[in-house]
C-alpha cells in the first residue's frame, strides 16, 4: 500500500496527517528547488497555515535539474513523511502542503506557466549558492556561463531560475498581472538582495525597460533559514515504511530545531508563517550573519576535518577532540566581531549548536556538507576573516578552517577515482595537484580569485597563519594518513 490521499485514513493514529480538504487548496506558491530542505522547512511552515484553515497557500514544487522528487512524490499526491528526531524522541508527520510536482527539463514549460498564472503570488527558491550564477568573489552575474548564455539566446524557453523568473515577470507585465514576490531561502548573506541583483542583471541583458519595472515593483525579501536536514538514506525509507505500514518513496528526516526569520515585504500578500514558528524581523542581516558564520562556517570546517579524519557523520566528528577544539577556537574568533540581532546572545546560540551537532539521531554526512566549497567559503569563513583583518586581529582558527579545505582539496586531487563535487572542481584540482609543497599549495589555491578574490593572496600576515595551520594539520596523527602535503 502506498502513501496517497486515498490511504491517509489508514495511517497509524500516532502519525500526524492533513485534516484539511486538500482538494480545496489553492496553489499560490511556486517553489524552485523542491529538495529535502524545502520539504523539512518552508513546506512544513506552510502546512501549519493550511492546518489553520487558510487554504490559499498551496505549493507547486519544481525540480529544475532532475525529475527525482516528482517521480517519487507525484504518485503519492505530493504527500511525504517528515521524521523529526532528537535524542530519545521522535515524531512522524505526513505533510500535504505540496499540491503539484514538476521536475526536469521536460516540465520547464509547465513551471513557467505556473509562474505566469495570476494565482501565483510567491516564487520561492532553494537552489543553493550556485543556482544564482553569481561569481562568489565579485558578486557579478556569470554572463559566460553556458546555461546563462543559452537562456539569453532563447529567453522564451528558459532553463535557469533567472531565465524563468524574468520570463514569467515579462509575461505578467505584458498582461497586466501583478508581479509575484521572489523569496530566496538559500544560505546566502542578504539573500533577497542577492536574488534581486542576479535577476536584475539578467533582466538588463534581455530588456532594460523590463528590468526597470522589476526593480520598481518586485519584492525580494531577505530571509534566514535554519534546520539541519541530512540526505535521506535507504535505511530511513525502510524505517518509515515500517512505521507507516505503507510505502513512502521519499521521506525526510530532520532535527527538532527549526528557524525562519523573514523580512515582511511581499507584493501580493503572504501566509501567516508565524503559525509554524516563523519570525518576521527587520534585522535579517544580523540573523543571517549569525547563522552563516556560527553554524555554516563551523559545519564546513567540521566537514573538511571529518573527511580528513575518517568521520562519516557530524556526530562522529564531534567525538574527536581535535575537531571540537578547532571549532571552539573558530567560534571565539567569529563572536569577537559578530553583530548579533537585538536581544540574542550568540554565545547561547553556539552552545545550542554544539548540542545540535552532537545529535546521534541525525546521520548528517560530512561528505554532503563538504560539497560546493568554492561557493560556501566566501560567505561562511572569508567574510569573518576580512572583518578581523580590517580590525587588525589575528585569525589562526579561521586559517585552520581554510587549511582544512586545502588539505581536503589536495587529498581529493591525489586520490585516484576521487571526485570533488564543486562548480570550480577543474580549477581547484588543477591547482591542488601541481605540488605537495605547503607554500606552493597556498600560493596556487589562494590564486583562484573566483573564491578568494585578489586581496588574500597578497596578505603576508594571513598567509603566514595559513602556512602554520596547514603544517600543524599535516602533523596531526589523525590527519597525517590522509594528508598529501609535505611539511
Amino acid at each position: 500500500m502506498q502513501l496517497c490521499n486515498q490511504n491517509l485514513n489508514q495511517l497509524p493514529a500516532t502519525v500526524q496527517r492533513p485534516r484539511y480538504d486538500r482538494s480545496q487548496v489553492v496553489p499560490a506558491i511556486v517553489h524552485l528547488g523542491v529538495g529535502a530542505f524545502h520539504r523539512a522547512h518552508q513546506a512544513v511552515m506552510t502546512e501549519a497555515v493550511l492546518a489553520s484553515g487558510d487554504l490559499a497557500w498551496g505549493i507547486v514544487g519544481a525540480g529544475l535539474m532532475t525529475s527525482g522528487t516528482k517521480d517519487a512524490l507525484a504518485p503519492q499526491d505530493g504527500l511525504y513523511t517528515l521524521v523529526i528526531r532528537s535524542e530519545g524522541a521522535e515524531q512522524l508527520q505526513v505533510v500535504g502542503a505540496i499540491t503539484e510536482l514538476l521536475g526536469g527539463a521536460a516540465d520547464l514549460s509547465q513551471v513557467l506557466a505556473r509562474m505566469c498564472a495570476p494565482s501565483t503570488r510567491i516564487v520561492s527558491l532553494t537552489v543553493t549558492e550556485k543556482g544564482y550564477y553569481l561569481d562568489p568573489a565579485s558578486g557579478k552575474l556569470q554572463l559566460q556561463a553556458p546555461a546563462i548564455q543559452a537562456d539569453l539566446a532563447t529567453p522564451g524557453a528558459p532553463r535557469t531560475i533567472l531565465g524563468l523568473i524574468v520570463q514569467a515577470l515579462k509575461h505578467r507585465k505584458a498582461n497586466g498581472i501583478a508581479p509575484f514576490t521572489v523569496l530566496s531561502c538559500d544560505n546566502l548573506p542578504s539573500n533577497g538582495k542577492t536574488a534581486k541583483a542576479a535577476v536584475l542583471a539578467f533582466a538588463r541583458e534581455v530588456d532594460a525597460e523590463l528590468a526597470s519595472w522589476i526593480e520598481a515593483g518586485v519584492s525580494f525579501p531577505c530571509s534566514m533559514v535554519d534546520r539541519i536536514t541530512p540526505a535521506t538514506t535507504d535505511a530511513d525509507r525502510a524505517y518509515v515504511n515500517d512505521q507507516l505500514g505503507m510505502r513512502d518513496a521519499w521521506p525526510i528526516v530532520t532535527e527538532g530545531f527549526v528557524q525562519w526569520v523573514i523580512e515582511d515585504n511581499f507584493t501580493m500578500g503572504r501566509p501567516d508563517w508565524t503559525l509554524g514558528g516563523a519570525v518576521f524581523s527587520n534585522e535579517i542581516e544580523a540573523w543571517e550573519n549569525m547563522k552563516l558564520r556560527c553554524l555554516n562556517g563551523a559545519h564546513s570546517t567540521l566537514a573538511y576535518l571529518g573527511q580528513l579524519t575518517g568521520r562519516e557523520t557530524v556526530n562522529e566528528a564531534m567525538q574527536l577532540p581535535l575537531i571540537t577544539g578547532i571549532l571552539d577556537a573558530l567560534w571565539a574568533e567569529v563572536l569577537q566581531v559578530l553583530h548579533a540581532p537585538a536581544g540574542v546572545d550568540p554565545r547561547d546560540y553556539v552552545e545550542q549548536l554544539k548540542k545540535r551537532f552532537c545529535n546521534p539521531a541525525l546521520k548528517h554526512r560530512t561528505a554532503q556538507i563538504a560539497m560546493d566549497g568554492s561557493q560556501k567559503l566566501p560567505q561562511r569563513l572569508l567574510a569573518t576573516l576580512r572583518e578581523r583583518m580590517a580590525a587588525g586581529l589575528p585569525s589562526p582558527a579561521l586559517a585552520t578552517a581554510i587549511a582544512a579545505w586545502m588539505h581536503f582539496a589536495v587529498k581529493t586531487a591525489h586520490t585516484p577515482g576521487a571526485v570533488l563535487n564543486d562548480p570550480l572542481s577543474a580549477d581547484i584540482l588543477a591547482q591542488a595537484s601541481v605540488s605537495n609543497d605547503s607554500t606552493a599549495i597556498i600560493d596556487n589555491l589562494l590564486g583562484i580569485d573566483k573564491i578568494f578574490g585578489s586581496d588574500l593572496k597578497t596578505h603576508d600576515g594571513f598567509k603566514a597563519e595559513l602556512l602554520d595551520a596547514l603544517r600543524r594539520l599535516a602533523a596531526q596523527p589523525q590527519v597525517a594518513a590522509a594528508s598529501q602535503i609535505a611539511l
